[in-house]
């Protein structure tokens, strides 16, 4: 062959390579950073991480497909910023300790724009948690959002130092996502350990007692008994449609375990207080961060326990059952009810 004709070839080749790598790039997408109001990516495909649970521990996947479902029942929620084509897109800039900040965020969905319309659940279209990453605060706050799809609400975080976010919801006609961001406060940081393992927490002259332990890959019966100077308390209020919300978070990558209590208030069976009933699942073992949101007297109060989920191998403590078995407790008060991820 001559050299006209080698150079043709060579040429030839090199469109080739370049163009496959065009198109890779294309269906890859632009993987730039979001704004509010800019479109995002479509990730479709991609497996959901996570399925609902209900008060009893039971996977109730609401993925797409089967790889949806088997992601589900792999990777608990909060650890991941997108996921099913929706991402958690922090707006804030710098936030100091200890000063009210407008914390702003938006979610994008499948189609890139940010999402508008999201499912009532709990009476809030959305929950936000914020906790520091050694789990020494936590905050349950419920933002605002505007008609272009961006949320806001002011936030006090009282110390500097590295924060997760989780925003708990569901879109309308699409999955229920708990999707988690790093939020950071500037300043000098020194992390503290988890608190030691206990039984009882006291807030605000309330004495609130943990029965049953965690099981990982198991559902646990866990009852929350709460005391006021030492006499039950009886008169427990409705908060959130519930006598008291109850999420835990994996000590060390903060996986997010979000659960409601059997029954609800108004059933003809729910008592209000003293005690309140959960049912959940860890999904490892491991120490474990439990915080109990409760309303009494018109304010609403939050009591924080350290608990450690044993062996899966372990035996499960009386009123627990193996995950995926019904439980004799109070049917579900809805099918969002009480959610684990």
């Amino acid at each position: 062959m001559n050299t006209a004709g080698r150079l043709g070839l060579y040429a030839l080749g090199l469109a080739v390579v370049f163009g496959g790598a065009l198109g890779a790039g294309n269906a890859l997408g632009d993987t730039g950073a979001v704004t509010a109001g800019a479109k995002a990516p479509a990730a479709h495909g991609e497996p959901a991480a996570h399925g609902q649970q209900n008060a009893h521990g039971q996977q109730n996947a609401q993925g797409h497909g089967d790889a949806a479902q088997a992601g589900s029942e792999d990777t608990p929620g909060g650890l991941q910023v997108s996921e099913n084509g929706y991402t958690l897109v922090p707006l804030t800039g710098e936030i100091r300790p200890g000063e009210p900040a407008d914390f702003r965020f938006a979610v994008t969905g499948p189609g890139g724009g940010n999402v508008t319309d999201f499912e009532t659940r709990h009476d809030k279209r959305l929950h936000l948690i914020v906790t520091s990453r050694d789990l020494t605060t936590f905050q349950h706050v419920h933002p605002e959002m505007s008609a272009d799809g961006v949320w806001t609400v002011k936030l006090t975080l009282p110390e500097a130092g590295p924060y997760r976010a989780f925003a708990d919801f569901a879109p309308t006609g699409g999955p229920a996502l708990t999707l988690g961001a790093d939020v950071f406060v500037a300043g000098g940081y020194t992390p503290r350990p988890l608190p030691a393992a206990a039984r009882t927490a006291s807030v605000d002259g309330y004495t609130v007692e943990l029965a049953g332990d965690l099981v990982p890959g198991r559902s646990s019966r866990l009852t929350l008994k709460v005391a006021k100077g030492g006499a039950p308390v009886t008169d427990l209020q409705p908060y959130l449609g519930a006598y008291g919300h109850l999420v835990a978070l994996r000590g060390g990558d903060l996986a997010y375990l979000h659960v409601h209590p059997d029954g609800e208030p108004g059933d003809g069976v729910t008592e209000p207080g003293p005690e309140i009933v959960f049912y959940a699942q860890a999904p490892s073992g491991g120490d474990y961060r439990l915080f109990l949101d409760f309303q009494h007297e018109g304010k609403v109060r939050t009591a924080a326990f350290t608990v450690h989920a044993g062996s899966p191998g372990a035996a499960p403590e009386p009123g627990g059952t193996p995950a995926g078995t019904p439980s004799a407790g109070p049917a579900d008060h809805d099918d969002q009810g009480a959610h684990s991820h």
